[in-house]
């Protein structure tokens, strides 16, 4: 016990014979009996609080990093589900999906005011354009 081998535990009961007298050495073994019982019992029960507030922590951290993944959950839905914000890229057309691509944008020949007819039929070539592209071969 403590590192003390019986000799020296054997000086010490002598000693204290001799200090407190045979009349009161069993009431003060008892109290150093408890002394020992209470220390032993404080200790056991520090620990075990220890313990308890380590796997509190544990179960705090994890209850925040649910916590966080649920707000980012959230946080996606609701921009998900924005129609406001939605409604509002439609109108600006801030992204560029439903861009014309050149179709709206003037004619290169300005100075004719008629409107272009857009048909899904070939076109035939003119006799005139046939003349010209002869007489650029012939060239």
């Amino acid at each position: 016990m403590f590192g003390m081998g019986f000799t020296e535990i054997l000086i010490i009961a002598i000693i204290a014979i001799l200090f407190l007298g045979p009349d009161k050495l069993p009431s003060a073994i008892v109290e150093i009996a408890k002394f020992f019982r209470n220390t032993k019992n404080t200790i056991g029960a520090v620990k075990q609080s220890f313990e308890e507030e380590m796997n509190i922590k544990s179960m705090k951290d994890e209850a925040l990093a649910y916590k966080k993944e649920l707000q980012d959950a959230s946080n996606q839905v609701k921009s998900a589900t924005d129609i406001k914000k939605m409604a509002a890229k439609l109108t600006t057309l801030e992204d560029d999906s439903f861009g014309d691509e050149g179709l709206f944008d003037k004619p290169k020949d300005e100075g004719s005011s008629k409107p272009q007819e857009v048909t899904l039929a070939k076109k035939k070539k003119s006799q005139t354009t046939d003349k010209i592209e002869e007489e650029n071969k012939n060239v």
